[in-house]
């Protein structure tokens, strides 16, 4: 039987820790055969990598055996709330019979912690008073539901509670990007090369920016909140202060040791660990002009 664990506080709460989790998220997810994953693996069954322990077998493998979906999952510290904490630290490997109820709590904590995060990022702006003490209303307010049992997370309008934060979130990087850039919200830029283009204070949230090249460019308070960076070319750009950039972007994109990165999030081991040719600035960024 595992043994139950201290709760962290905080933002810690908010990070993936998967030594406190039961394999939720290898688990409780579907999958089908694709690019990025090498199987197919319906809800509720254990991938076949999942080791009794509740570790990965191949987790410093997982790109090169075709798994490479599953390193840019982020549950947001959710596996470890649904384990630690609405279940009290009670293994569904030794209790099978709670898994269902186990994957549906996740299912539920999962954008909860989500839409915490974003709300923790956005008191960090330093929003004006009023607008403060709305963020703090709905991240107290999500904070309970995230603490509910599973009756409780049954319930749980997710789609409401996101609808009521976004304006917030938005009004909250509106005033961070102040004055703001390039309007792309939801832009389709699949492949488009963006490294003459100016993205200092630009609205890029849900853009699609797969395997765009953004090599060198400035994101400085671009807002990237739903942004799908994956495949997207960040070598040596400058992300220190963009908006609601999370760990999981990070590690879907491409970089090297020259992209510049928040203090807070971690250089992804499957980066290019040496600087290669020095990457020449965007003329746009160079001379300080706005498109």
């Amino acid at each position: 039987m595992s043994t139950h664990l201290a709760q962290p506080s905080g933002s810690a709460r908010l990070a993936a820790d998967c030594a406190r989790c039961f394999g939720l998220c290898c688990v409780v997810p579907a999958f089908a055969a694709s690019a990025d994953f090498a199987i197919d693996k319906p809800a509720g069954r254990a991938c076949p990598n999942l080791r009794p322990d509740h570790r990965c077998g191949i987790h410093t493998e997982l790109r090169e055996r075709g798994f490479a979906g599953c390193t840019v999952f982020d549950c947001f510290g959710a596996g470890q709330q649904v384990a630690q904490v609405t279940f009290g630290g009670r293994d569904w490997r030794d209790a099978p019979e709670t898994l269902p109820a186990m994957a549906e709590a996740f299912r539920v904590l999962r954008p909860l912690h989500e839409l915490l995060w974003y709300l923790t990022e956005a008191l960090s702006l330093d929003p004006s008073a009023g607008l403060r003490a709305e963020l703090d209303r709905a991240r107290v307010e999500i904070t309970g539901l995230a603490e509910g049992d599973p009756t409780g997370l049954r319930v749980v309008d997710v789609d409401a509670h996101r609808a009521r934060v976004n304006p917030l979130l938005s009004l909250a990087s509106e005033a961070a990007r102040a004055p703001g850039g390039l309007d792309r919200r939801g832009a389709q830029l699949l492949g488009v090369d963006l490294r003459r283009t100016d993205l200092r204070r630009a609205n890029l949230r849900g853009a699609l920016l797969i395997g765009a090249d953004l090599r060198g460019v400035d994101l400085g308070l671009a807002d990237v909140t739903g942004a799908d960076l994956r495949g997207a070319d960040l070598r040596g750009a400058d992300l220190r202060t963009t908006l609601f950039l999370h760990q999981a972007q990070l590690d879907a994109a491409r970089g090297d040791a020259r992209t510049a990165l928040p203090a807070t999030l971690t250089r992804p081991p499957h980066w290019t660990a040496l600087a290669l040719t020095p990457v020449r600035a965007p003329a746009a960024s160079r001379r300080g002009r706005r498109r």
